[in-house]
């Protein structure tokens, strides 16, 4: 065999324990071989007989080469030996592959070739036995290392499954209580519009979250009298949705035939002075609807301008004092407004919901487009209808933006022109 070892043989752990004339007689006896950086040279599986001892550079010793389970055993410097494992397997077949982490030398020693040297100097078995064995302890510590770690993330994952699990449940849970807030929500307010002869109403809630602050009320006061309210409740959600419905009871509670709006918005205002641990506040319009004579007197608290459409798809804003919304100030200074729905006119009460709503570039509606959208009703639309088409035109200006608030719409429809 030709001599490529640049390293004598006295210095590789294995054969220092030779004499010197065995040493002699091997140094020219095994060949030599070069692999670079990055080289594959041991296969796992793959049938071999021989073994290598590294002269030079550095090999990774690797598991399941190329798959997800790939692993590195370890790693083999100078005077080491690697695939010495094809000497315990009968077939000879490699148990890992072999990479070259930096250019390297290898001496090439064939199985057959040590069987002999063993049989010449038998302490060179338990040489080979040794190492042999602290690799496989190694190994073995290895193994168990890697399944801990395995262990570990598998604890781990089904910790965080369990626990996902639970947040699920938790979430289903408060979604089916949402649900329930929702329909407890909706039952406070009107079931079914009521009718007046000479009008036509139709209304509109849709909340940004589960349940919301925004509500409406159409009810009978006395013999032609309908009292109208809407009303916007700062905040959002549950505690929003609570504040409301204190509102609703207790504007339900107070509207008396014998007492003014202002009267009655001043009883509210103190009422919600006493309950109100948050901080919150409500705006609104109050106002009772003559059927006679189609005047609705009202009262404004802090609330958006009522906006009237004339017969003729004339529209605008009815200039209205108005007053601070409810639960924050002893005095909210309510004064009351009046106006006139005319025959074929159409009132409409809104709540900054629908003036506010936003394209994804952050332009809102305002309320330019609002009285944009109610010139585009004629006489014959039905109230209902307007709620509708309002309602479906802030959804195609909000081009798929989330919505960011309550809207809620009230309008009233005067028959007859």
């Amino acid at each position: 065999m030709k001599n490529h070892s640049a390293l004598p043989l006295a210095d590789i752990p294995l054969f220092r324990s030779l004499p010197a004339d065995e040493l002699a007689r091997l140094q020219g006896f095994f060949e030599t071989r070069h692999v670079t950086a990055g080289e594959w040279f041991l296969e796992e599986g793959q049938h071999s007989d021989h073994f290598f001892v590294i002269l030079q550079g550095q090999v990774a010793i690797v598991k399941a080469a190329g798959s997800a389970e790939e692993s590195v055993l370890g790693l083999r410097d100078p005077g080491d030996f690697i695939g010495e494992m094809g000497l315990l397997n009968p077939d000879g077949a490699r148990t890992a592959s072999a990479r070259a982490t930096a250019d390297s030398q290898l001496l090439v020693i064939k199985f057959a070739d040590i069987t002999d040297l063993v049989r010449r100097h038998p302490h060179l078995a338990y040489e080979l036995a040794s190492v042999l064995s602290a690799r496989m302890t190694a190994g073995q510590d290895k193994t168990i290392h890697t399944l801990r770690e395995k262990n570990e993330k598998l604890q781990q994952a089904y910790d965080e499954l369990k626990a996902a699990q639970e947040q699920i449940i938790q979430k289903e849970k408060l979604e089916k209580e949402l649900q329930v807030a929702r329909e407890i929500q909706y039952s406070i307010l009107p079931s079914r519009l009521p009718d007046l002869a000479g009008y036509d109403f139709g209304a509109l809630m849709v909340p940004a979250r589960a349940v919301g602050g925004d509500f409406y009320g159409i009810f009978p006061l006395s013999k032609g009298r309908m009292v109208l309210i809407i009303g916007d409740v700062t905040d959002k959600g549950v505690p929003a949705a609570l504040f409301m419905a204190q509102t609703y009871a207790l504007l339900r509670a107070s509207s008396n035939p014998e007492d003014s709006l202002t009267q009655v918005l001043e009883r509210v205002n103190f009422l919600l002075l006493g309950m109100n641990a948050r901080g919150l506040f409500v705006t609104m319009i109050y106002g009772i609807l003559d059927q006679a004579t189609g005047e609705f007197r009202y009262v404004r608290a802090g609330h958006e301008l009522p906006l009237l459409l004339a017969p003729e798809k004339q529209a605008g804003f009815v200039e209205a004092k108005g007053g601070l919304p409810l639960g924050i100030w002893d005095d909210p200074m309510i004064v009351e407004n009046s106006l006139i729905i005319p025959p074929g006119g159409l009132l409409l009460l809104y709540t900054d919901g629908a003036t506010d709503c936003m394209r994804p570039d952050g332009k809102r509606l305002t309320d330019e487009g609002l009285l944009q959208i109610a010139q585009t009703f004629s006489p014959e639309t039905p109230a209902r209808q307007v709620c509708k088409t309002i309602f479906e035109t802030l959804e195609t200006f909000q081009d798929g933006q989330a919505q960011f608030d309550d809207v809620t719409l009230l309008a009233v429809k005067r028959l007859g022109a």
